[in-house]
């Protein structure tokens, strides 16, 4: 391993402290951390492609200090895009050299919002599944798969992915169909509703945490304009280097465990060729249409 100063890179980057530990337990440095990243660009960027970014940074490390960035620092290099948005300028991360030196920032945590930047209505739907510790983690596979066999009924097609810390998100791609934030809402709490009038000791709408008595909460409410969700394959800033993997949703069952997908074992996968989201920005969930349609002519 390259353990000099500062490393060159493409477009003349340079990744400073290389062998800086950035994880502890199990030792990355920030040369692995960036290897990683450069590694899974491909199955990443189109998740970042063309959206405002808001990252986490851990400056020393995981875990330790961290903080929000929203707007782009007037250090960084002239070849990274931008967005301005109500007073924001947003890093636009659309290719590897900006996911290399947002790395080199120690940029842990990559927080993508629904739509694309300048757009008014979604590109997928995002089902926050919440289950109030991690080892209440099988409330999450339990609802999830109630999701997976209603979807189904639906002709719905989602794709499954661990949130990287407590939980699991459900990704449903509804680029090009027109919908509003306030026609993916009728859907979602729908869902969630159904879900937990089900199933109400396991499942809960209720925001605050102290009402929630142990059940996993089924946030509906985070998908919306101006928010925000992890975006697959980004590293979370936890000990144990845990990523949020997609999923097939056969891995989806009791033996799940979050601790199993780390920046180490995506590579293996990565390597393998294993990409559970494959195909997903071809898929239109047009079945949605008339629900939603017959949502909004109920309400």
């Amino acid at each position: 391993m390259k353990t000099s100063e500062s490393i060159l890179l493409d477009r003349g980057f340079r990744i400073t402290h290389p062998e800086k530990p950035v994880w502890q337990h199990p030792l990355i440095t920030k040369q692995q951390f960036i290897d990683y990243l450069k590694i899974a660009a491909p199955m990443m960027l189109p998740f970042l492609s063309g959206r405002a970014l808001t990252v986490i940074r851990f400056p020393h490390g995981v875990p330790g200090t961290s903080f929000f960035q929203k707007n782009c620092p007037n250090y960084a290099p002239a070849s990274i895009r931008t967005y301005t948005e109500d007073g924001t300028q947003y890093i636009v991360c659309d290719n590897t050299e900006t996911l290399t030196w947002l790395g080199n920032q120690l940029a842990i945590e990559f927080h993508i919002p629904f739509q694309k930047a300048g757009a008014v209505g979604p590109e997928e739907i995002i089902f926050d599944l919440d289950p109030p510790e991690r080892s209440a983690f099988s409330l999450a596979v339990k609802a999830a798969v109630e999701m997976k066999i209603l979807f189904e009924r639906l002709s719905i097609i989602s794709f499954p992915k661990l949130s990287g810390s407590r939980g699991l998100q459900i990704h449903l791609p509804v680029s090009g169909l027109g919908f509003s934030y306030a026609d993916t809402r009728l859907f979602t709490k729908f869902v969630a509703d159904l879900l937990v009038s089900r199933s109400p000791a396991y499942f809960t709408t209720e925001r605050l945490k102290k009402n929630r008595g142990g059940r996993l909460y089924i946030d509906y409410v985070q998908h919306a304009e101006g928010k925000t969700i992890i975006s697959p394959y980004s590293p979370r800033g936890k000990e144990g280097a845990t990523v949020a993997a997609p999923l097939f949703w056969y891995e989806v069952n009791d033996a799940l465990r979050a601790e199993s997908f780390t920046i180490t074992t995506m590579l293996d996968r990565i390597s393998k060729g294993i990409n559970p989201m494959h195909g997903y920005f071809e898929q239109r969930n047009e079945s949605l249409i008339p629900i939603i349609k017959r949502l909004k002519s109920s309400t």
